[in-house]
Protein backbone atom coordinates (compact mmCIF):
# COMPACT_ATOMS: atom_id res chain seq x y z
CA UNK A 1 0.00 0.00 0.00
CA UNK A 2 1.35 3.23 -1.30
CA UNK A 3 0.65 6.19 1.84
CA UNK A 4 1.29 10.01 0.99
CA UNK A 5 2.07 11.95 4.05
CA UNK A 6 0.10 15.45 3.14
CA UNK A 7 -0.34 18.62 4.72
CA UNK A 8 -3.69 20.53 2.40
CA UNK A 9 -2.38 23.63 3.45
CA UNK A 10 0.60 23.12 1.54
CA UNK A 11 0.65 23.74 -2.09
CA UNK A 12 3.68 21.42 -2.99
CA UNK A 13 1.69 18.56 -0.98
CA UNK A 14 -1.38 19.20 -2.98
CA UNK A 15 0.70 18.83 -5.90
CA UNK A 16 2.14 15.58 -4.88
CA UNK A 17 -1.47 14.30 -4.21
CA UNK A 18 -2.90 15.52 -7.31
CA UNK A 19 0.53 13.81 -9.09
CA UNK A 20 -0.41 10.54 -7.02
CA UNK A 21 -4.11 10.76 -8.33
CA UNK A 22 -2.89 10.24 -11.53
CA UNK A 23 -1.20 7.16 -11.52
CA UNK A 24 -4.63 5.04 -11.00
CA UNK A 25 -3.50 3.25 -7.78
CA UNK A 26 -4.95 2.80 -4.50
CA UNK A 27 -2.79 4.39 -1.79
CA UNK A 28 -3.89 6.39 1.79
CA UNK A 29 -3.60 9.57 2.80
CA UNK A 30 -1.84 10.41 6.19
CA UNK A 31 -2.52 13.97 7.45
CA UNK A 32 0.02 14.20 9.84
CA UNK A 33 -0.59 17.59 10.91
CA UNK A 34 -3.74 16.64 12.82
CA UNK A 35 -2.29 13.30 14.51
CA UNK A 36 1.79 13.57 14.67
CA UNK A 37 3.62 10.48 13.57
CA UNK A 38 5.35 8.74 15.89
CA UNK A 39 9.31 8.15 16.33
CA UNK A 40 9.12 4.50 14.78
CA UNK A 41 7.16 5.91 11.74
CA UNK A 42 10.07 8.71 11.27
CA UNK A 43 12.46 5.92 11.66
CA UNK A 44 10.47 4.00 9.07
CA UNK A 45 10.37 6.79 6.72
CA UNK A 46 14.85 7.37 6.47
CA UNK A 47 15.14 3.63 6.04
CA UNK A 48 13.51 3.70 3.01
CA UNK A 49 14.20 6.66 1.63
CA UNK A 50 18.39 6.04 2.72
CA UNK A 51 17.94 10.28 3.61
CA UNK A 52 19.59 11.05 6.68
CA UNK A 53 17.22 13.00 9.36
CA UNK A 54 18.06 16.37 8.09
CA UNK A 55 17.08 15.57 5.32
CA UNK A 56 13.58 15.78 6.47
CA UNK A 57 13.47 19.07 8.17
CA UNK A 58 11.96 22.19 6.95
CA UNK A 59 14.58 24.51 7.50
CA UNK A 60 12.41 27.51 6.78
CA UNK A 61 9.83 26.87 9.46
CA UNK A 62 9.75 29.32 12.23
CA UNK A 63 10.03 26.56 15.00
CA UNK A 64 13.39 25.41 12.95
CA UNK A 65 15.22 28.35 13.53
CA UNK A 66 13.97 28.79 17.15
CA UNK A 67 14.69 25.03 18.50
CA UNK A 68 16.76 23.37 15.83
CA UNK A 69 19.13 26.24 13.83
CA UNK A 70 22.94 26.24 15.23
CA UNK A 71 22.41 23.01 17.76
CA UNK A 72 24.31 19.71 18.08
CA UNK A 73 21.19 17.64 18.20
CA UNK A 74 21.18 13.78 17.81
CA UNK A 75 18.74 11.90 15.17
CA UNK A 76 16.91 10.94 18.37
CA UNK A 77 16.49 14.49 19.35
CA UNK A 78 15.48 15.68 15.69
CA UNK A 79 12.94 12.81 15.26
CA UNK A 80 11.22 13.70 18.96
CA UNK A 81 11.36 17.12 17.64
CA UNK A 82 9.46 16.39 14.61
CA UNK A 83 7.06 14.19 16.52
CA UNK A 84 6.19 17.43 18.50
CA UNK A 85 6.29 19.87 15.73
CA UNK A 86 4.92 17.85 12.80
CA UNK A 87 5.23 21.34 10.97
CA UNK A 88 8.99 20.39 10.54
CA UNK A 89 8.67 17.22 8.71
CA UNK A 90 9.08 18.07 4.91
CA UNK A 91 6.32 16.99 2.46
CA UNK A 92 4.51 15.44 0.75
CA UNK A 93 6.85 12.41 1.40
CA UNK A 94 5.07 9.08 0.09
CA UNK A 95 6.02 5.76 0.85
CA UNK A 96 5.44 1.97 -0.68
CA UNK A 97 6.39 -1.00 1.30
CA UNK A 98 9.89 -1.04 0.53
CA UNK A 99 11.08 2.60 -0.66
CA UNK A 100 9.82 6.42 0.30
CA UNK A 101 10.93 9.54 -0.96
CA UNK A 102 9.91 13.01 -0.74
CA UNK A 103 7.71 14.03 -3.53
CA UNK A 104 9.24 17.60 -3.90
CA UNK A 105 9.05 17.87 -7.13
CA UNK A 106 6.11 15.59 -7.98
CA UNK A 107 7.61 13.83 -10.50
CA UNK A 108 10.09 11.92 -7.67
CA UNK A 109 7.29 9.22 -7.17
CA UNK A 110 8.16 8.26 -10.32
CA UNK A 111 11.26 6.42 -8.41
CA UNK A 112 8.96 4.69 -6.00
CA UNK A 113 5.84 3.44 -8.29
Amino acid sequence: MVRIYHNPRCRKSRAGLDFLKTKNIDFEIIEYMKKSLPASEIRSILKKSGLKIEDLLRKQEDDYKNLIKGKQLTEDELIDMIVSFPNLLQRPIVISDTQAVIADPPENLNIIL
